[in-house]
């Protein structure tokens, strides 16, 4: 007999011991706060609640453990965070400055279960969390999170690629890349927003005979598998969308063995008199039919690779962040280009963006630049060696590097 309690699940060594968290009062520390005017509750006080009620809240670069900063901001903004991008340790056992990245596995799950568990509470129902990780915990994150988020509401694993040039002490593969796990607190309500079409997507579209603008022929035949018509195909062996098309040279021509037209034969007669077919070969070839430019949708759908040459890789990121503090580089930062494609994808402008493993700040400093609110948590002293500095350039607009000139 099977338990009807039982589920699919990822278990470890003290997965249910998980921390009692009392709630916790954010203090701003006034010396420290840099672009925002407090509200008039908070002045003359030397350290003053953050949070609570109307308290006009600016961004937050918060100084602390994630943990106890996640539950303290829970109050105030749960439901209200469009898009949580993290970048936790990733359990490798390198020997990391700024995180005790040698944890344990177990140690490493109940380390990251109670944060994503916030983090998913904080979100609103059209937000979504992107994970950065690598292949040693990607599955077992993805597992945790299919837990806390519902297997339904997994996205995808986006790959991207950091480096491109092989690495000659590697004993197996050069490592390459990373993975970003995305999560939505809903797949039902959270779509992404279209990437621009470029100009070698609308290359194609090069036909100017047509006074209705620019196009493009493209096939008029489709597969006669899967749907509703390969049903009908593969009962009957008889489909509506097989019948002979009568060429400007006279020849008569059937689509291939496997394939039909793309539409019925009255169909076809009306596109055919809408000027919307062309055949190729001087009126001897096949029939195709036109794709206007105009009728294309203004983005493209993004893809689930995120290439060197599109959004950068390591190196690129730690020039960006030498540029502000040339004594210490982290060693997996990201490049701003890539946190701007995550943010271009996940939200607009105005949305509250959460970074819980700030590191050096890129997130935060990108969201700035392009016109998002943020909240970033970091316990690293690097906080007000990297973090604090780099944030007041970006306020100010001294920081001139990154994606500051392109948006």
């Amino acid at each position: 007999m099977v338990n009807n309690r039982q589920k699919l699940e990822l278990t470890w060594i003290g997965k249910d011991n998980q921390p009692r968290l009392e709630p916790r009062i954010l203090i701003e520390d006034p010396e420290k706060s840099y672009g925002h005017t407090p509200h008039p509750s908070q002045e003359g006080n030397k350290k003053s609640p953050l949070l609570g009620g109307d308290s006009g809240v600016g961004n937050m670069l918060i100084y602390g453990d994630n943990l106890l900063a996640l539950k303290a901001l829970e109050q105030d903004f749960a439901g209200k965070i469009k898009c949580a991008c993290i970048d936790p340790p990733y359990n490798t056992g390198n020997a990391f400055e700024h995180y005790d990245d040698g944890l344990e596995h177990s140690i490493w799950l109940s380390l990251m279960k109670p944060r994503i568990e916030i983090i998913h509470r904080l979100l609103r129902d059209d937000g979504t969390l992107w994970i950065f990780i690598d292949d040693d915990e990607s599955h077992y994150l993805k597992v945790l999170c299919d837990e806390i988020f519902g297997r339904k509401n997994f996205v995808n694993n986006v790959i991207w690629e950091k480096k491109t040039a092989p690495q000659a002490n590697s004993l197996w593969f050069t490592d390459s890349h990373d993975h970003i796990l995305v999560f939505a607190k809903s797949k039902e309500i959270w779509r992404p927003n279209l990437m621009p079409r470029t100009d070698e997507q609308n290359a194609r579209y090069n036909r100017t005979d047509d006074p209705r603008g620019l196009y493009t022929p493209d096939n008029f035949t489709i597969s006669l598998t899967g749907g509703a018509r390969g049903a009908q195909y593969a009962k009957t062996g008889k489909s509506n969308n097989i019948y002979e098309i009568t060429l400007p040279s006279g020849r008569k021509v059937l689509p291939p063995k496997g394939r039909c037209w793309l539409v019925r034969e009255e169909r076809y007669f009306e596109l055919l008199a809408d000027n919307m077919i062309v055949f190729a070969k001087g009126g001897d070839g096949v029939p195709m039919i036109k794709r206007f430019l105009k009728d294309v949708q203004e983005g493209t759908v993004p893809l689930t690779i995120l290439h060197h040459k599109d959004v950068g890789g390591n190196t690129e990121a730690k020039r960006e962040v030498a540029n502000f503090n040339s004594e210490s580089i982290f060693a997996t930062p990201k490049p701003e280009r890539l946190i701007k494609r995550i943010l271009e994808l996940g939200t607009n402008p105005g949305d509250w963006v959460l970074d819980s493993f700030l590191g050096s700040g890129t997130t935060a400093a990108v969201a700035h630049k392009m016109g998002r609110r943020w909240i970033g948590i970091e316990l690293g002293e690097h906080c007000h060696t990297h973090c604090l500095p780099r944030l007041r350039k970006v306020v100010d607009g001294t920081d001139q590097g990154g994606i500051s000139k392109i948006v």
